[in-house]
Protein backbone atom coordinates (compact mmCIF):
# COMPACT_ATOMS: atom_id res chain seq x y z
CA UNK A 1 0.00 0.00 0.00
CA UNK A 2 1.06 3.61 -0.57
CA UNK A 3 0.12 6.10 2.14
CA UNK A 4 -1.44 9.39 1.10
CA UNK A 5 1.58 11.48 2.03
CA UNK A 6 3.99 9.37 -0.02
CA UNK A 7 1.58 9.23 -2.96
CA UNK A 8 1.25 13.03 -2.93
CA UNK A 9 5.03 13.52 -2.85
CA UNK A 10 5.54 11.07 -5.72
CA UNK A 11 2.80 12.72 -7.76
CA UNK A 12 4.33 16.14 -7.12
CA UNK A 13 7.70 14.80 -8.27
CA UNK A 14 6.12 13.44 -11.46
CA UNK A 15 4.48 16.79 -12.21
CA UNK A 16 7.60 18.87 -11.49
CA UNK A 17 9.89 16.67 -13.58
CA UNK A 18 7.18 16.48 -16.24
CA UNK A 19 7.14 20.27 -16.45
CA UNK A 20 10.89 20.52 -16.94
CA UNK A 21 11.15 17.79 -19.58
CA UNK A 22 8.51 19.69 -21.57
CA UNK A 23 10.82 22.67 -21.73
CA UNK A 24 13.02 20.73 -24.15
CA UNK A 25 13.35 23.03 -27.18
CA UNK A 26 10.67 25.20 -25.66
CA UNK A 27 11.78 28.16 -27.78
CA UNK A 28 11.53 26.26 -31.07
CA UNK A 29 9.99 28.28 -33.89
CA UNK A 30 6.91 26.79 -35.49
CA UNK A 31 8.82 24.73 -38.00
CA UNK A 32 9.01 21.33 -36.33
CA UNK A 33 6.72 18.32 -36.75
CA UNK A 34 3.12 19.16 -37.72
CA UNK A 35 4.07 22.81 -37.96
CA UNK A 36 1.28 23.37 -40.49
CA UNK A 37 -1.53 22.89 -37.96
CA UNK A 38 0.46 24.68 -35.27
CA UNK A 39 1.01 27.67 -37.56
CA UNK A 40 -2.70 27.88 -38.33
CA UNK A 41 -3.53 27.84 -34.62
CA UNK A 42 -0.92 30.41 -33.60
CA UNK A 43 -1.83 32.61 -36.56
CA UNK A 44 -5.34 33.08 -35.12
CA UNK A 45 -3.80 34.07 -31.79
CA UNK A 46 -1.40 36.50 -33.47
CA UNK A 47 -4.28 38.18 -35.28
CA UNK A 48 -6.04 38.61 -31.92
CA UNK A 49 -2.93 40.41 -30.71
CA UNK A 50 -2.60 42.67 -33.76
CA UNK A 51 -6.24 43.20 -34.72
CA UNK A 52 -8.24 42.75 -31.53
CA UNK A 53 -10.09 39.90 -29.81
CA UNK A 54 -13.02 39.26 -32.14
CA UNK A 55 -13.91 35.74 -30.96
CA UNK A 56 -16.87 35.48 -33.32
CA UNK A 57 -14.77 36.31 -36.38
CA UNK A 58 -11.39 34.59 -35.89
CA UNK A 59 -8.95 35.02 -38.75
CA UNK A 60 -5.58 33.63 -39.74
CA UNK A 61 -3.04 34.55 -42.40
CA UNK A 62 -4.09 32.08 -45.10
CA UNK A 63 -6.30 33.78 -47.70
CA UNK A 64 -6.34 30.79 -50.01
CA UNK A 65 -9.04 28.33 -50.97
CA UNK A 66 -6.90 25.34 -49.93
CA UNK A 67 -8.59 24.57 -46.57
CA UNK A 68 -12.23 25.10 -47.54
CA UNK A 69 -12.25 24.99 -51.32
CA UNK A 70 -13.64 28.55 -51.36
CA UNK A 71 -11.70 31.80 -51.76
CA UNK A 72 -11.18 33.36 -48.35
CA UNK A 73 -10.14 37.01 -48.88
CA UNK A 74 -10.76 37.96 -45.23
CA UNK A 75 -8.84 34.98 -43.88
CA UNK A 76 -11.63 33.57 -41.73
CA UNK A 77 -10.71 30.56 -39.61
CA UNK A 78 -13.68 28.70 -38.17
CA UNK A 79 -12.70 25.45 -36.52
CA UNK A 80 -12.70 25.11 -32.71
CA UNK A 81 -14.08 28.02 -30.70
CA UNK A 82 -10.96 30.14 -29.96
CA UNK A 83 -10.64 29.47 -26.22
CA UNK A 84 -7.04 28.35 -26.61
CA UNK A 85 -6.21 31.31 -28.86
CA UNK A 86 -7.75 33.77 -26.42
CA UNK A 87 -5.61 32.41 -23.61
CA UNK A 88 -2.48 32.42 -25.74
CA UNK A 89 -2.95 35.95 -27.06
CA UNK A 90 -4.30 37.27 -23.74
CA UNK A 91 -1.37 36.02 -21.68
CA UNK A 92 1.05 37.41 -24.25
CA UNK A 93 -0.58 40.86 -24.20
CA UNK A 94 -1.12 41.05 -20.44
CA UNK A 95 2.12 39.51 -19.17
CA UNK A 96 4.51 39.49 -22.12
CA UNK A 97 8.01 38.25 -21.15
CA UNK A 98 7.62 35.13 -23.29
CA UNK A 99 6.94 35.09 -27.02
CA UNK A 100 3.46 34.40 -28.33
CA UNK A 101 4.56 30.93 -29.40
CA UNK A 102 6.05 30.18 -25.98
CA UNK A 103 2.80 31.16 -24.29
CA UNK A 104 1.01 28.73 -26.59
CA UNK A 105 3.38 25.96 -25.58
CA UNK A 106 3.03 26.82 -21.89
CA UNK A 107 -0.76 26.51 -22.03
CA UNK A 108 -0.44 23.02 -23.50
CA UNK A 109 2.16 22.08 -20.89
CA UNK A 110 0.06 23.10 -17.91
CA UNK A 111 -3.04 21.51 -19.44
CA UNK A 112 -1.20 18.20 -19.80
CA UNK A 113 0.04 18.34 -16.21
CA UNK A 114 -3.52 18.96 -15.08
CA UNK A 115 -4.44 15.84 -17.07
CA UNK A 116 -1.77 13.86 -15.23
CA UNK A 117 -3.13 15.04 -11.90
CA UNK A 118 -6.69 14.06 -12.83
CA UNK A 119 -5.65 10.64 -14.14
CA UNK A 120 -3.97 10.00 -10.79
CA UNK A 121 -7.12 11.04 -8.93
CA UNK A 122 -9.38 8.79 -11.01
CA UNK A 123 -7.19 5.72 -10.74
CA UNK A 124 -6.37 6.35 -7.10
CA UNK A 125 -10.08 6.53 -6.26
CA UNK A 126 -11.08 3.35 -8.04
CA UNK A 127 -7.91 1.24 -8.22
CA UNK A 128 -5.42 2.51 -5.67
CA UNK A 129 -2.43 4.83 -5.48
CA UNK A 130 -0.02 2.55 -7.36
CA UNK A 131 -2.25 2.44 -10.41
CA UNK A 132 -2.86 6.18 -10.07
CA UNK A 133 0.83 7.04 -9.90
CA UNK A 134 1.55 4.74 -12.86
CA UNK A 135 -1.19 6.31 -14.97
CA UNK A 136 0.07 9.80 -14.16
CA UNK A 137 3.66 8.71 -14.84
CA UNK A 138 2.95 7.33 -18.29
CA UNK A 139 0.70 10.23 -19.29
CA UNK A 140 3.50 12.57 -18.24
CA UNK A 141 6.52 10.77 -19.65
CA UNK A 142 5.48 8.88 -22.76
CA UNK A 143 7.66 10.61 -25.38
CA UNK A 144 4.70 10.98 -27.72
CA UNK A 145 2.86 12.91 -25.04
CA UNK A 146 5.92 14.93 -24.08
CA UNK A 147 6.17 16.23 -27.63
CA UNK A 148 2.52 16.92 -28.28
CA UNK A 149 1.82 18.39 -24.86
CA UNK A 150 4.12 21.31 -25.68
CA UNK A 151 2.80 21.97 -29.18
CA UNK A 152 0.63 24.92 -30.17
CA UNK A 153 -2.53 22.92 -30.68
CA UNK A 154 -5.90 22.83 -28.88
CA UNK A 155 -5.87 19.03 -28.76
CA UNK A 156 -3.66 18.55 -25.65
CA UNK A 157 -5.83 21.00 -23.71
CA UNK A 158 -9.01 19.29 -24.85
CA UNK A 159 -7.75 15.85 -23.83
CA UNK A 160 -6.77 17.05 -20.36
CA UNK A 161 -9.92 19.11 -19.85
CA UNK A 162 -12.32 16.33 -20.86
CA UNK A 163 -10.76 13.77 -18.53
CA UNK A 164 -10.97 16.46 -15.84
CA UNK A 165 -14.68 16.78 -16.59
CA UNK A 166 -15.05 13.03 -16.18
CA UNK A 167 -13.28 13.07 -12.82
CA UNK A 168 -15.30 15.91 -11.32
CA UNK A 169 -18.48 14.37 -12.66
CA UNK A 170 -17.56 11.15 -10.87
CA UNK A 171 -17.08 13.17 -7.68
CA UNK A 172 -20.54 14.64 -8.13
CA UNK A 173 -22.17 11.26 -8.74
CA UNK A 174 -20.28 9.82 -5.74
CA UNK A 175 -22.00 12.46 -3.64
CA UNK A 176 -25.36 11.35 -5.09
CA UNK A 177 -25.77 14.70 -6.77
CA UNK A 178 -25.15 16.86 -3.70
CA UNK A 179 -21.71 18.33 -4.48
CA UNK A 180 -22.72 21.25 -6.70
CA UNK A 181 -19.19 22.62 -6.90
CA UNK A 182 -18.00 19.45 -8.65
CA UNK A 183 -21.11 19.55 -10.83
CA UNK A 184 -20.41 23.11 -11.94
CA UNK A 185 -16.67 22.55 -12.44
CA UNK A 186 -17.30 19.40 -14.48
CA UNK A 187 -19.87 21.22 -16.59
CA UNK A 188 -17.51 24.10 -17.33
CA UNK A 189 -14.72 21.69 -18.24
CA UNK A 190 -16.89 19.52 -20.49
CA UNK A 191 -18.42 22.48 -22.31
CA UNK A 192 -14.93 23.92 -22.84
CA UNK A 193 -13.59 20.56 -24.05
CA UNK A 194 -16.34 20.20 -26.65
CA UNK A 195 -15.74 23.75 -27.86
CA UNK A 196 -12.01 23.06 -28.06
CA UNK A 197 -12.58 19.86 -30.02
CA UNK A 198 -15.91 18.05 -30.47
CA UNK A 199 -14.02 14.75 -30.28
CA UNK A 200 -14.51 15.15 -26.53
CA UNK A 201 -18.01 13.77 -27.11
CA UNK A 202 -16.49 10.29 -27.44
CA UNK A 203 -16.03 10.38 -23.67
CA UNK A 204 -19.81 10.65 -23.35
CA UNK A 205 -20.33 6.96 -22.59
CA UNK A 206 -18.34 7.36 -19.36
CA UNK A 207 -20.77 10.05 -18.19
CA UNK A 208 -23.68 7.76 -18.96
CA UNK A 209 -22.16 4.92 -16.96
CA UNK A 210 -21.41 7.14 -13.96
CA UNK A 211 -24.96 8.52 -14.09
CA UNK A 212 -26.48 5.03 -14.21
CA UNK A 213 -24.31 3.81 -11.33
CA UNK A 214 -25.35 6.74 -9.16
CA UNK A 215 -29.04 7.07 -10.01
CA UNK A 216 -29.95 3.84 -11.80
CA UNK A 217 -32.78 4.32 -14.31
CA UNK A 218 -33.95 7.32 -12.32
CA UNK A 219 -31.16 9.19 -14.07
CA UNK A 220 -33.61 9.77 -16.93
CA UNK A 221 -35.77 11.83 -14.57
CA UNK A 222 -32.91 13.71 -12.92
CA UNK A 223 -33.31 17.35 -13.96
CA UNK A 224 -29.73 18.19 -12.98
CA UNK A 225 -28.44 15.69 -15.53
CA UNK A 226 -30.60 17.26 -18.22
CA UNK A 227 -29.27 20.70 -17.28
CA UNK A 228 -25.75 19.29 -17.46
CA UNK A 229 -26.19 17.78 -20.92
CA UNK A 230 -27.94 20.80 -22.40
CA UNK A 231 -25.55 23.34 -20.91
CA UNK A 232 -22.53 21.30 -22.08
CA UNK A 233 -23.69 20.87 -25.66
CA UNK A 234 -25.66 24.03 -26.51
CA UNK A 235 -22.60 26.36 -26.74
CA UNK A 236 -21.05 23.99 -29.29
CA UNK A 237 -24.28 23.80 -31.30
CA UNK A 238 -24.55 27.60 -31.34
CA UNK A 239 -20.94 27.88 -32.48
CA UNK A 240 -21.54 25.41 -35.30
CA UNK A 241 -24.66 27.25 -36.43
CA UNK A 242 -22.72 30.52 -36.41
CA UNK A 243 -19.89 28.98 -38.44
CA UNK A 244 -22.26 28.07 -41.25
CA UNK A 245 -22.45 31.76 -42.20
CA UNK A 246 -18.77 31.69 -43.17
CA UNK A 247 -18.23 28.65 -45.42
CA UNK A 248 -15.01 30.11 -46.77
CA UNK A 249 -13.52 29.87 -43.27
CA UNK A 250 -14.59 26.30 -42.50
CA UNK A 251 -11.97 23.76 -43.59
CA UNK A 252 -13.19 20.65 -45.38
CA UNK A 253 -13.42 17.91 -42.77
CA UNK A 254 -15.68 15.08 -43.92
CA UNK A 255 -12.65 13.32 -45.40
CA UNK A 256 -11.44 12.69 -41.83
CA UNK A 257 -14.15 10.07 -41.36
CA UNK A 258 -13.31 7.61 -44.12
CA UNK A 259 -12.28 9.78 -47.02
CA UNK A 260 -9.95 7.22 -48.54
CA UNK A 261 -12.04 4.17 -47.67
CA UNK A 262 -9.40 2.81 -45.31
CA UNK A 263 -11.65 2.00 -42.33
CA UNK A 264 -11.31 -1.64 -41.20
CA UNK A 265 -9.04 -2.48 -44.12
CA UNK A 266 -5.70 -4.16 -43.32
CA UNK A 267 -3.88 -0.84 -43.76
CA UNK A 268 -6.12 0.75 -41.11
CA UNK A 269 -5.16 -1.83 -38.48
CA UNK A 270 -1.53 -1.62 -39.48
CA UNK A 271 -1.32 2.16 -39.19
CA UNK A 272 -3.49 2.71 -36.13
CA UNK A 273 -2.81 -0.52 -34.27
CA UNK A 274 0.83 -1.11 -35.12
CA UNK A 275 2.53 2.06 -36.39
CA UNK A 276 0.85 4.40 -33.91
CA UNK A 277 -0.34 2.59 -30.76
CA UNK A 278 2.27 -0.18 -30.72
CA UNK A 279 5.37 1.42 -32.19
CA UNK A 280 5.16 5.21 -31.90
CA UNK A 281 3.30 5.62 -28.60
CA UNK A 282 4.02 2.37 -26.74
CA UNK A 283 7.52 1.64 -27.97
CA UNK A 284 6.51 -2.02 -28.48
CA UNK A 285 7.05 -2.91 -24.80
CA UNK A 286 4.13 -0.82 -23.63
CA UNK A 287 1.74 -3.18 -25.37
CA UNK A 288 2.48 -5.62 -22.55
CA UNK A 289 0.94 -3.17 -20.08
CA UNK A 290 -2.05 -2.67 -22.36
CA UNK A 291 -2.75 -6.40 -22.38
CA UNK A 292 -2.18 -6.66 -18.63
CA UNK A 293 -4.49 -3.69 -18.19
CA UNK A 294 -7.16 -5.74 -19.94
CA UNK A 295 -6.64 -8.61 -17.48
CA UNK A 296 -6.74 -6.23 -14.54
CA UNK A 297 -9.92 -4.64 -15.88
CA UNK A 298 -11.81 -7.89 -15.30
CA UNK A 299 -10.90 -7.76 -11.61
CA UNK A 300 -11.88 -4.12 -11.11
CA UNK A 301 -15.08 -3.08 -9.37
CA UNK A 302 -15.34 -0.17 -11.79
CA UNK A 303 -14.86 -2.31 -14.90
CA UNK A 304 -17.96 -0.80 -16.49
CA UNK A 305 -16.61 2.73 -16.10
CA UNK A 306 -13.16 1.85 -17.38
CA UNK A 307 -14.72 -0.14 -20.19
CA UNK A 308 -16.80 2.86 -21.25
CA UNK A 309 -13.65 4.94 -21.63
CA UNK A 310 -12.01 2.23 -23.71
CA UNK A 311 -15.08 1.75 -25.91
CA UNK A 312 -15.25 5.51 -26.48
CA UNK A 313 -11.58 5.62 -27.48
CA UNK A 314 -11.97 2.70 -29.90
CA UNK A 315 -15.10 4.28 -31.37
CA UNK A 316 -13.17 7.51 -31.99
CA UNK A 317 -10.38 5.66 -33.77
CA UNK A 318 -12.86 3.86 -36.00
CA UNK A 319 -15.20 6.77 -36.75
CA UNK A 320 -12.38 9.13 -37.69
CA UNK A 321 -10.49 6.41 -39.50
CA UNK A 322 -8.81 8.49 -42.19
CA UNK A 323 -7.90 11.26 -39.75
CA UNK A 324 -6.20 8.80 -37.40
CA UNK A 325 -4.30 7.16 -40.25
CA UNK A 326 -3.33 10.45 -41.87
CA UNK A 327 -2.22 12.35 -38.76
CA UNK A 328 -0.46 10.95 -35.73
CA UNK A 329 -1.55 13.92 -33.60
CA UNK A 330 -5.12 12.65 -33.80
CA UNK A 331 -4.27 10.07 -31.17
CA UNK A 332 -3.85 12.85 -28.59
CA UNK A 333 -7.59 12.42 -27.95
CA UNK A 334 -7.20 8.90 -26.55
CA UNK A 335 -4.03 9.46 -24.52
CA UNK A 336 -5.84 9.86 -21.16
CA UNK A 337 -7.58 6.52 -21.75
CA UNK A 338 -4.35 4.85 -22.79
CA UNK A 339 -2.61 6.17 -19.68
CA UNK A 340 -5.42 4.77 -17.52
CA UNK A 341 -4.99 1.36 -19.17
CA UNK A 342 -1.24 1.60 -18.54
CA UNK A 343 -2.04 2.35 -14.90
CA UNK A 344 -4.28 -0.70 -14.65
CA UNK A 345 -1.59 -2.85 -16.26
CA UNK A 346 0.93 -1.58 -13.75
CA UNK A 347 -1.53 -2.31 -10.97
CA UNK A 348 -1.66 -5.90 -12.19
CA UNK A 349 2.12 -6.20 -11.81
CA UNK A 350 2.28 -4.33 -8.49
CA UNK A 351 -0.49 -6.26 -6.78
CA UNK A 352 1.61 -7.07 -3.73
CA UNK A 353 0.34 -5.11 -0.72
CA UNK A 354 3.53 -5.54 1.26
CA UNK A 355 6.43 -5.13 -1.11
CA UNK A 356 7.44 -2.94 -4.00
CA UNK A 357 10.35 -5.14 -5.17
CA UNK A 358 9.08 -8.40 -6.61
CA UNK A 359 9.77 -10.33 -9.84
CA UNK A 360 6.74 -8.57 -11.33
CA UNK A 361 8.07 -5.15 -10.36
CA UNK A 362 11.38 -5.97 -12.09
CA UNK A 363 9.41 -6.89 -15.22
CA UNK A 364 7.59 -3.57 -14.92
CA UNK A 365 10.90 -1.71 -14.72
CA UNK A 366 12.20 -3.42 -17.86
CA UNK A 367 8.93 -2.78 -19.70
CA UNK A 368 8.96 0.87 -18.69
CA UNK A 369 12.55 1.42 -19.79
CA UNK A 370 11.88 -0.34 -23.08
CA UNK A 371 8.70 1.63 -23.68
CA UNK A 372 10.22 5.03 -23.03
CA UNK A 373 13.49 4.26 -24.79
CA UNK A 374 12.07 2.89 -28.03
CA UNK A 375 9.25 5.42 -28.16
CA UNK A 376 11.80 8.22 -27.74
CA UNK A 377 13.69 6.89 -30.77
CA UNK A 378 10.49 7.31 -32.79
CA UNK A 379 9.67 10.77 -31.47
CA UNK A 380 13.00 12.55 -31.03
CA UNK A 381 13.13 13.85 -34.60
CA UNK A 382 9.74 15.54 -34.13
CA UNK A 383 11.56 18.32 -32.27
CA UNK A 384 13.86 19.07 -35.22
CA UNK A 385 13.41 22.07 -37.48
CA UNK A 386 12.50 20.60 -40.84
CA UNK A 387 13.50 23.50 -43.09
CA UNK A 388 15.51 26.40 -41.70
CA UNK A 389 15.31 28.27 -44.99
CA UNK A 390 11.69 29.21 -44.31
CA UNK A 391 12.82 30.85 -41.06
CA UNK A 392 15.58 32.82 -42.77
CA UNK A 393 13.32 33.82 -45.64
CA UNK A 394 10.46 34.74 -43.30
CA UNK A 395 12.71 36.95 -41.19
CA UNK A 396 13.98 38.78 -44.26
CA UNK A 397 10.47 39.31 -45.62
CA UNK A 398 9.28 40.64 -42.27
CA UNK A 399 12.12 43.16 -42.15
CA UNK A 400 11.89 44.21 -45.79
CA UNK A 401 8.36 44.53 -47.10
CA UNK A 402 5.46 46.66 -45.78
CA UNK A 403 3.41 45.24 -42.93
CA UNK A 404 0.19 45.36 -44.95
CA UNK A 405 1.67 43.67 -48.03
CA UNK A 406 0.21 40.34 -49.11
CA UNK A 407 2.62 37.53 -49.85
CA UNK A 408 2.65 34.30 -51.78
CA UNK A 409 4.87 32.04 -49.67
CA UNK A 410 4.70 28.91 -51.76
CA UNK A 411 5.06 25.79 -49.61
CA UNK A 412 2.65 23.40 -51.31
CA UNK A 413 -0.27 24.67 -49.23
CA UNK A 414 1.57 24.35 -45.90
CA UNK A 415 1.15 27.60 -43.97
CA UNK A 416 4.34 27.15 -41.90
CA UNK A 417 6.31 29.32 -44.35
CA UNK A 418 3.62 31.99 -44.60
CA UNK A 419 3.48 32.17 -40.80
CA UNK A 420 7.18 33.05 -40.64
CA UNK A 421 6.67 36.08 -42.89
CA UNK A 422 4.10 37.55 -40.45
CA UNK A 423 2.02 38.58 -43.45
CA UNK A 424 -1.32 37.55 -44.87
CA UNK A 425 -1.30 35.76 -48.17
CA UNK A 426 -1.25 32.41 -49.89
CA UNK A 427 0.81 29.27 -49.14
CA UNK A 428 0.60 27.94 -52.70
CA UNK A 429 0.01 28.83 -56.34
CA UNK A 430 -3.71 28.16 -56.14
CA UNK A 431 -4.29 30.08 -59.37
CA UNK A 432 -2.13 31.47 -62.21
CA UNK A 433 0.21 34.12 -60.87
CA UNK A 434 -1.28 37.09 -62.82
CA UNK A 435 -4.69 36.20 -61.40
CA UNK A 436 -3.28 36.08 -57.87
CA UNK A 437 -1.74 39.51 -58.40
CA UNK A 438 -5.18 40.80 -59.32
CA UNK A 439 -6.46 39.23 -56.08
CA UNK A 440 -4.01 41.37 -54.10
CA UNK A 441 -0.71 39.49 -54.02
CA UNK A 442 2.20 41.94 -53.73
CA UNK A 443 5.24 39.73 -53.30
CA UNK A 444 6.33 36.19 -54.07
CA UNK A 445 8.86 34.48 -51.84
CA UNK A 446 10.32 31.04 -52.51
CA UNK A 447 12.40 29.04 -50.04
CA UNK A 448 15.30 26.86 -51.17
CA UNK A 449 15.05 28.28 -54.70
CA UNK A 450 16.00 26.20 -57.72
CA UNK A 451 17.23 27.38 -61.08
CA UNK A 452 13.78 26.93 -62.65
CA UNK A 453 12.35 29.40 -60.15
CA UNK A 454 14.14 32.17 -62.01
CA UNK A 455 11.43 31.72 -64.64
CA UNK A 456 9.43 34.37 -62.79
CA UNK A 457 12.26 36.89 -63.25
CA UNK A 458 11.22 37.57 -66.83
CA UNK A 459 7.97 39.17 -65.58
CA UNK A 460 8.72 40.31 -62.03
CA UNK A 461 11.61 42.13 -60.38
CA UNK A 462 13.88 40.19 -58.02
CA UNK A 463 14.20 42.00 -54.68
CA UNK A 464 16.60 39.54 -53.07
CA UNK A 465 18.24 36.27 -54.01
CA UNK A 466 20.21 33.90 -51.75
CA UNK A 467 20.61 30.16 -51.44
CA UNK A 468 17.79 30.21 -48.87
CA UNK A 469 15.20 32.38 -50.59
CA UNK A 470 14.12 34.27 -53.68
CA UNK A 471 11.90 37.34 -53.31
CA UNK A 472 9.97 38.98 -56.16
CA UNK A 473 8.06 42.25 -56.27
CA UNK A 474 4.92 41.38 -58.21
CA UNK A 475 4.21 45.04 -59.08
CA UNK A 476 7.56 45.80 -60.67
CA UNK A 477 8.89 44.65 -64.00
CA UNK A 478 12.50 43.42 -64.27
Amino acid sequence: MVNKSLAFRLLLLILVVGFFVRLYRFDNPIADWHSWRQADTSSVSRNFVTSGFDLLHPTFDDLSNVPSGVDNPKGYRFVEFPIYNTLQAGLYKIIGVLTLEEWGRLISIFASLFGSFVIFQLLNKYSGAKAGLAGAFFYTFLPYNIYYSRTILPDPSMAAVVIGAVYFFSEWTDSCGKDLKCFAFSLILLSSAILLKPYALFYGLAFLVLSYQAFNWQAIKNWKLWVYVIAAVVPFILWRLWMRQFPEGVPSNTWLLNGNGIRFRPAFFRWVGYERLTKLISGYFGVILIFLGGFQLVREKQKLFYGSLIVGALAYLCVFATGNVQHDYYQIVIMPVLAIVYGLGTGFLLDSKKRWVTPKSIILLLVTVGTLGISWMQVKDYFNINNRSILIAGEYVDKTIPKDAKVIANYSGDTSFLYQTKRKGWPSFEKPLPEMVSMGADYLVLANPKSQDLYFAKDYKIIAQTKDYLLFDLHQKP
